[in-house]
């Protein structure tokens, strides 16, 4: 089974973020990522299973390396946000200022304009009621004019009830122009808690306005606190698993390093002891071989010597000649 190369080293710098960190912008480190790790190792055999726990350790490691900078750059963004938020408030909070202050001559001038129609009305009633007064005169002068002797016997109960007419209309005047007045002073009152109230209700919106972006910003906070602390803890654990396959890579790599020696001494072993037969063998066929030249020597010495009537010494010197091919047309078969 052929293997496919270790994943280059995936590294992503600051300025390539705001190009990457975008929908589908990272699809391209995915494809890459998943296509080195596209091989099939064979489960049966321990090397197999080793190789699919590398090429699994190989998509965590780039995955944080990926994952890293990514949270860096996030960061990096909400901090340029804080600020932008706090001007915002303040720009808000400045302009509900200016608007309560911009408005507060047309408050004051509406206050004034109801206490001047109050007074108004009560002006135009006070008119209304003379004018009635006026006509009653009017008409009592005329009875008067046709009834001039009755009038003066009945002068003195006349003065008497028109006296008392002119007293209850002015009594009347005075108690609707109090009126018209309580009525204005309890409008403006009105007017007034209304707009207390309207602010109170504006500033409680504020408030709690206020409040809500200031949980948020909590809650924010909270969040990038929780994502610190879960990188920090998955930083931890890489380090403990990176520690642990680094063990467990020494240790395997120790047995096979072991098993190798032994393979290499029981091989030597194999070897040195085949040498040794073969050696054996090698000395035992030399000896053998010796053993029958010098058996087939003797015989031709021992023949020559009896039969050709030579000395052994002249014998051995022909068996030398013939050993070396120096008489020709004669050999020794062994």
């Amino acid at each position: 089974m052929s293997e496919t190369t270790e994943l280059s080293v995936i590294e992503i710098k600051p300025e390539q973020a705001p190009a990457l960190y975008i929908p589908n912008g990272l699809e391209s480190y995915f494809e890459h990522i998943k296509a080195s790790v596209s091989e099939a190792p064979d489960l049966s055999t321990k090397k197999g299973r080793d190789r699919v726990a590398s090429l699994a350790a190989q998509v965590s490691r780039s995955k944080t390396a990926v994952e890293k900078p990514g949270r860096e750059y996030l960061k990096r963004l909400k901090e340029a946000v804080r600020p932008a938020e706090q001007e915002i408030k303040r720009f808000v909070d400045a302009c509900d200022a200016l608007r309560d202050e911009t408005r507060r001559p047309l408050t004051e001038w509406e206050a004034e304009q109801e206490r001047i129609a109050a007074e108004k009305a009560a002006e135009e009633e006070r008119l209304r009621i003379e004018a009635e007064q006026a006509a009653a005169a009017e008409a009592l002068k005329k009875q008067i004019e046709d009834g001039h002797e009755l009038a003066l016997l009945m002068n003195i109960q006349f003065d008497r009830d028109a006296a008392d007419a002119q007293a209850e209309a002015e009594r009347q005047r005075i108690a609707h122009e109090e009126e018209i007045k309580r009525q204005a002073a309890e409008q403006a009152r009105i007017d007034a808690e209304e707009n207390i109230k309207r602010e109170r209700e504006e500033s409680a919106q504020r408030e709690a306005a206020l409040k809500l972006k200031a949980e948020q910003e909590e809650q924010a906070k909270i969040e990038v606190q929780q994502a610190a602390e879960r990188e920090k803890k998955e930083a931890a654990e890489k380090v403990e698993r990176d520690k642990k396959e680094a063990q467990e890579r020494a240790e395997r790599e120790k047995q096979e390093a072991i098993a190798e020696e032994q393979r290499k001494q029981q091989e030597a072993e194999q070897h040195r002891v085949a040498e040794e037969k073969r050696l054996k063998d090698e000395a035992d066929k030399r000896a053998a071989d010796v053993a029958h030249r010098k058996t087939i020597g003797t015989a031709v010495v021992n023949a020559l010597t009896e039969h050709a009537g030579l000395t052994r010494e002249q014998a051995i010197e022909t068996l030398k000649a013939l050993m070396d091919n120096k008489i020709p047309h004669t050999s020794i078969q062994y």
